[in-house]
């Protein structure tokens, strides 16, 4: 599959590097020559210099026969401009987009092929927001994941010292919790997957991937680590657009406070938040922090669009006593330094965002993708078609499908039944099958095991 991807910044440039690893040809466009150098060097990519909305620029590039434009340059409206010279000139098939500004969004009817054709929208600080959210309703959770319209939840958690799974066979899991279906999907135990088994002994620190039905979640939680308060007062580092969406949506249900350094942005914020107490302040400040009662804080999330003023103001309110502190890290780089230690949990928006298109982006019928583990695995909700004669999964029982190595299911959902994945379970037609790939080399692998044959058209 060709794809153009306009943009070479963090989100471009992280999701050039997953889709080049997966043999796409891949060709990047921006107007920042040594950054394109840089990529080109590192990647098996082309790139082309200009403007990203030019005609020149984009048959240059080859959007003449490109199936997929994925437009996610800084400005809403050079990427709505791209997509639709894409669509009058060159018609190309699909086209995605990030738009941010929620004036265009609010819009009813105008991303349509009459107004402004462009087929998904890409809304970064709504994933981010939505992760955020999902992790403060599962305190001590480190991933919560979305399938099936939200019926199944994967979820991250790390094990630790005198919880009762911890030194326990997997196989006891299901003994211990009988009315609590649930399977283990993966373990990364100091960096390094396991392939659960029933003999699977479960250490502390490990950090534990299982799927269950959303009802479930909590109770498997409580039996892989001490149970956590939930949280009830929240501060926000960061009143931009993460720190208003964030606030706007947990007002209702958490004590809300946002710090924000600019005035101006205050009195905005003041306005349009209804519950939400707005500081004006520094949050790296201790002396505020301290003012503002930060000790009897649940959680501290920041979202500033500081990378050092997050990492800090997290380390500071973290010392000063707060039970849990997210951080949005924009560089890649920063990620694996930073969690696991005094910051809970480290929020990068390009990897939320690249999950959200990677799902646009697989050639077998896949209603939802979720990059894990800084893109080395990867979670898949892909559909079944077919019948036993056109489908290599329709008609098989879970323990005769022929998985890649290091590819495990871990549930189907069949209309509104959710079935945890044991051995005797038979694949149906449409059933919706979730899989977690600790190495997302073999992508392709499970994208063929859920293509099917000719012979079923």
């Amino acid at each position: 599959m060709k794809i153009l991807i306009l943009g070479a910044g963090q989100v471009g440039g992280t999701l050039a590097e997953h889709l080049a690893n997966e043999a796409f040809d891949i060709t990047l466009v921006d107007t920042d020559e040594q950054r394109l150098g840089e990529l080109r060097d590192r990647l098996d990519i082309q790139t082309v210099h200009g403007w990203a909305s030019h005609p020149d620029v984009l048959k240059q590039a080859g959007a003449d026969d490109a199936e997929m434009l994925i437009a996610v340059t800084s400005s809403d409206e050079v990427n709505m401009v791209a997509a639709q010279v894409c669509f009058s000139l060159f018609r190309t098939p699909t086209k995605i987009a990030r738009i941010r500004s929620a004036s265009y969004q609010t819009r009813e009817g105008f991303f349509s092929k009459e107004h402004m054709p462009i087929d998904v929208l890409i809304n970064p600080e709504q994933v981010v927001t939505d992760n955020i959210r999902q992790l403060l309703e599962h305190p001590g959770a480190l991933q919560v994941l979305d399938f099936a319209e939200g019926r199944v939840q994967l979820v991250a958690v790390r094990a630790y010292y005198g919880s009762p799974l911890v030194g326990q066979e997997l196989s006891f899991l299901r003994r211990h919790m009988p009315n609590a279906d649930t399977r283990v999907a993966a373990i990364f135990r100091r960096g390094r997957a396991i392939i659960p088994q029933g003999n699977t002994v479960i250490e502390a620190e490990d950090e534990v991937f299982f799927i269950a039905a959303r009802e479930h979640i909590n109770s498997v939680m409580a039996e892989l680590r001490n149970i956590e308060r939930p949280f009830k007062r929240v501060t926000i580092a960061g009143g931009g657009n993460i720190g208003e969406r964030l606030a706007s949506s947990i007002e209702p249900y958490f004590s809300v406070k946002v710090i924000e350094y600019d005035r101006a942005r205050c009195n905005v914020l003041a306005g349009s938040l209804r519950r939400t107490v707005v500081l004006n302040g520094d949050a790296t400040d201790r002396e505020l922090l301290l003012e503002e009662n930060i000790e009897q804080t649940d959680a501290f999330c920041a979202v500033t669009n500081d990378d050092e003023v997050n990492i800090m103001s997290s380390l500071m309110a973290k010392r000063l006593g707060v039970r849990q502190v997210m951080t949005l890290i924009g560089k890649p780089a920063y990620v694996d330094l930073v969690q696991g230690g005094d910051i809970d949990i480290a929020i990068s928006p390009q990897q939320a965002t690249t999950s959200s298109i990677l799902t646009y982006v697989r050639r077998a019928d896949v209603a939802r993708v979720h990059s894990l583990r800084r893109g080395a695995a990867e979670a898949m909700e892909a559909i079944a078609h077919g019948d036993a004669k056109s489908s290599k999964v329709v008609g098989k029982a879970l323990s005769d499908i022929d998985l890649p190595p290091g590819v495990t299911i871990g549930a189907l959902v069949r209309g509104d039944q959710v079935l945890i994945a044991h051995d005797n379970i038979v694949v149906e037609a449409d059933d919706h099958v979730i899989l977690f790939l600790v190495d997302k080399k073999y992508v392709a692998a499970v994208e063929k095991l859920f293509q099917v044959g000719v012979s079923f058209f």
